[in-house]
């Protein structure tokens, strides 16, 4: 016990070189208890077939929580998969084509061939050899509208395999995976309600870690900065309170008029910056909504009568 005062004197003393902040008369700043709440939505539409979380149920990260039905889904999953089956057919089916055009380019290349031989030899008309050009050029161009046709297709297939993808996306968007370590704080929807996308489905925090937001006037506000540690003091009981160290994490840049639940009239009319504090609540003491207190600097003597 001893040792523990000593170290709390010496973090005070220290506190006291860079902050000077405190009447010497009490607390600095009152505030109240509160967490980083992450809201949970559906990211996807149709039936809670599986939904079965508690408030006050501590979960972890990646946990499954719930699922949306996916009937509609998997069966539309199903019509592009037959759809694709049908594209490839007209793909090898324009193929067999083009062999089959191929081969007649060929044949008709060696009738070109032995024409112009024999229009060296003056026995070939000019007409002749000008219609097996013809048809050399025409099944050329065949063979060119084929390999469009087969590029078509090839998109439109392109397009099919874009549609499950997105399809397997919404299928994975409607399994509910909590995202962090924490308290179900609220839920917002029952197991076979149906929901739609944005529709909130529970609230979560980290417990572990508590954030006082207290209020402090524009004349604390030059000797307050991030980082600083303070001396943070809660309620233990209806006598007693129960004393934490905490980390300055943020300061409001703007004033603002003094929250209604904040002490009397007179002070909630005077403009004030916000300051939030972060303290570890490991043993879960803190709770959310409890008022807690701010000592920005203290003399070492009030901390060891206390």
């Amino acid at each position: 016990m001893v040792m523990e005062l000593k170290k709390w004197t010496i973090i005070v003393l220290g506190l006291m070189t860079t902050v000077a902040c405190s009447n010497g008369t009490g607390s600095d700043a009152f505030g109240q208890f509160e967490a980083d709440e992450v809201l949970i939505s559906a990211e996807t539409n149709g039936r809670l077939i599986s939904f079965s979380i508690d408030e006050g149920e501590t979960l972890e990260a990646g946990s499954r929580v719930g699922v949306v039905d996916t009937t509609n889904l998997f069966l539309k999953k199903l019509e592009l998969r037959a759809s694709i089956e049908s594209v490839r057919s007209n793909i090898n089916k324009l193929e067999s084509q083009r062999d089959v055009i191929q081969s007649q380019i060929e044949t008709a290349q060696k009738e070109l061939n032995r024409l112009q031989a024999l229009k060296q030899n003056n026995a070939a008309t000019q007409q002749q050899l000008d219609t097996a050009e013809g048809r050399v050029t025409t099944l050329q161009k065949q063979i060119e509208s084929i390999e469009v046709d087969k590029q078509s297709v090839a998109t439109e297939l392109n397009r099919i395999d874009t549609k499950i993808d997105q399809i397997n996306n919404n299928i994975e968007r409607a399994k509910i995976l909590n995202p962090i370590n924490g308290t179900v704080l609220n839920t917002f929807a029952e197991e076979f309600e149906f929901v739609v996308p944005g529709k909130p489905l529970y609230s979560i925090a980290n417990l572990e870690e508590m954030i006082l937001r207290v209020y402090i006037s524009g004349a604390q506000l030059p000797q307050v900065r991030l980082g600083d540690q303070v001396q943070v003091v809660f309620d233990q009981n209806e006598t007693e309170n129960q004393q934490a160290m905490g980390r300055v994490s943020w300061i409001a840049s703007e004033a603002e008029f003094t929250p209604r639940m904040i002490q009397t009239k007179k002070e909630r009319v005077t403009q004030v910056y916000a300051v939030k504090v972060r303290i570890e609540n490991s043993g879960g003491l803190m709770k959310i909504g409890m008022p807690g207190e701010v000592i920005f600097s203290t003399g070492a003597d009030e901390l060891n009568s206390n």
